[in-house]
């Protein structure tokens, strides 16, 4: 009889092309985790780690409030101290958490998380030291395939030298490296009401907006929403995205009278903002607002400003950071996008329509609480000209004075001929006037240099047949005519 080689096992479905995401244990079991750790540490961490002889390779890790996490992140670290690394466990940690232990510490990261995803996900989120992205061309691909081997062969290797396991409290280095940045202690008295959707933000929220760490109290009442950790989300999924996951904050800012509202998804890396009146404010809007108090204190500093924004966001950012002395660059969507070209271009800031905000003073990687930081500071310094307090929805006024769709999904057979479709009708015939067309991430079709002005972008998904539609336009008859037009195109014979 011959003998056969079982097949490699295939983790495309699991190692994505930013991160590691899926359902434990069906995709993401213990015994994956070992591989991919022992593979992440050889691709990433002993490849930068000094001369044999000195300083053993170390790399840090943490993880969110799900039940799956202690064994997974147990199973990771064992994969890379068998291939010879030190691993630093800092235990249950916000995402950018794990980031500034990543950039403090000078070491490679891995954070457990399934960040916004149901109860029964995991993943992990790779950072070089510094806090510099692994993704599908900085790493993560070789990564894959090497943790691939590693399961056909059996266990990875053991290296001549074992690594060895420590632990360290980051969090009260966190808060207070955060309060560093932004002064809070001067502003007027707010009242925020903060959901944190039984995510990482009901830790991270009292050690840096409270007396949690140790540091000086603020002039804010805070009304807790969710503040107990636990991974099952008994109360609603912590995506804030959604908008059926922002009901509950919406109807306690106005109950209580607020200032604003915060909601962090479940890794508390992303901060959503809802004003007096419980009404959202765009993520586009928080990036024009931070973008502009980045772009001044720069100017202020004799430096001229960079900042990065995505192709989705509104172009209202663009507009007044540039009319504000910055220079802004346009990039795919993507959190390793947006990193690497903040660290090619030195930029200060950097901002995306899904909430992630980026800053120069964070080792050039996302927090969310960094960003609702900014915005309280600006509301709380905020005075009209008699002097009296502007509430929030003044203040954001100015910064979302174009209509946008927000992302529209559609399920289609045919990716590309939906999409064919779509350019046959406004670039081919250019049915609705002469239009300017890139093709940076996905299809952008613009006719804003012009009257009427609007814009959209049709993306597809890397995983899924769906197409996402983003539209923008100076009034709200011109968006949804715009809308209405592009998906009919998109949905056209499905039934």
């Amino acid at each position: 009889m011959t003998s056969t080689t079982p097949p490699a096992p295939d983790l495309r479905a699991l190692i994505k092309a930013y991160d590691v995401r899926g359902v434990v244990p069906d995709l993401f079991s213990p015994e994956v985790a070992r591989a991919i750790g022992a593979a992440f540490a050889d691709v990433v961490v002993l490849p930068a780690a000094q001369p044999s002889g000195t300083t053993p390779p170390r790399a840090v890790i943490g993880q969110d409030m799900r039940d799956s996490g202690p064994a997974l992140v147990a199973a990771f670290a064992e994969g890379a101290r068998a291939r010879g690394v030190d691993v630093v466990l800092i235990g249950l940690c916000s995402t950018d958490g794990l980031y500034h232990a990543s950039g403090s510490l000078g070491l490679p990261g891995a954070m457990f998380t399934a960040s916004h995803n149901p109860a029964e996900y995991n993943g992990i989120k790779m950072c070089h030291a510094g806090a510099r992205p692994v993704g599908q061309d900085s790493g993560l691909t070789a990564i894959r395939d090497l943790a691939e081997r590693y399961l056909a062969d059996g266990v990875p290797p053991d290296a001549e030298r074992r690594g060895e396991v420590s632990d360290r409290e980051m969090l009260a280095e966190y808060a207070s490296f955060l309060r560093s940045l932004v002064d809070l202690g001067g502003i007027r008295p707010l009242k925020v009401v903060i959901d944190a959707g039984n995510g990482m933000g009901g830790l991270t929220v009292p050690a840096v907006l409270g007396t949690g760490a140790g540091l000086p109290e603020l002039p804010l009442d805070i009304v807790p929403l969710y503040f107990e950790l636990d991974g099952t989300f008994p109360n609603h999924e912590a995506n804030p995205l959604e908008p059926e996951n922002l009901r509950d904050l919406q109807a306690a800012v106005v109950q209580h009278g607020a200032d604003l509202g915060l909601a962090f998804d479940g890794d508390a890396d992303r901060c959503f903002v809802i004003d007096e009146r419980g009404e959202p404010v765009s993520p586009s809007a928080i990036t024009a607002l931070v973008g502009l108090r980045e772009v001044a204190r720069e100017r202020a500093a004799g430096r001229t400003p960079t900042v990065i924004h995505n192709l989705i966001t509104s172009r209202v950012v663009p507009d007044l950071l540039q009319a504000a002395g910055a220079r802004t660059v346009r990039t795919r969507v993507g959190h390793s996008f947006i990193k690497e070209q903040m660290a090619a271009s030195d930029a200060v800031f950097g901002g995306e329509h899904s909430a992630h905000y980026y800053f120069r003073d964070f080792y050039f990687a996302d927090t969310g609480m960094l960003a609702a930081m900014h915005v309280l500071a600006a509301l709380g310094q905020a005075r009209s000209a008699d002097g009296s307090p502007v509430a929030l929805s003044d203040l954001s006024e100015a910064y979302e004075p174009y209509v946008a769709s927000g992302e529209v999904n559609s399920r289609v057979e045919d990716v590309a001929a939906a999409r064919a479709r779509v350019v046959e009708a406004y670039v081919t015939q250019q049915g609705a006037g002469p239009v300017e067309v890139d093709e940076l991430d996905g299809l952008t079709v613009s006719h804003w240099e012009d009257h009427p002005r609007w814009w959209f972008n049709l993306r597809a998904s890397n995983t899924e047949p769906l197409l996402r539609l983003n539209v923008e336009a100076a009034d709200e008859d011109i968006m949804v005519k715009v809308r209405d037009d592009v998906l009919a195109l998109v949905r056209a014979g499905q039934g």
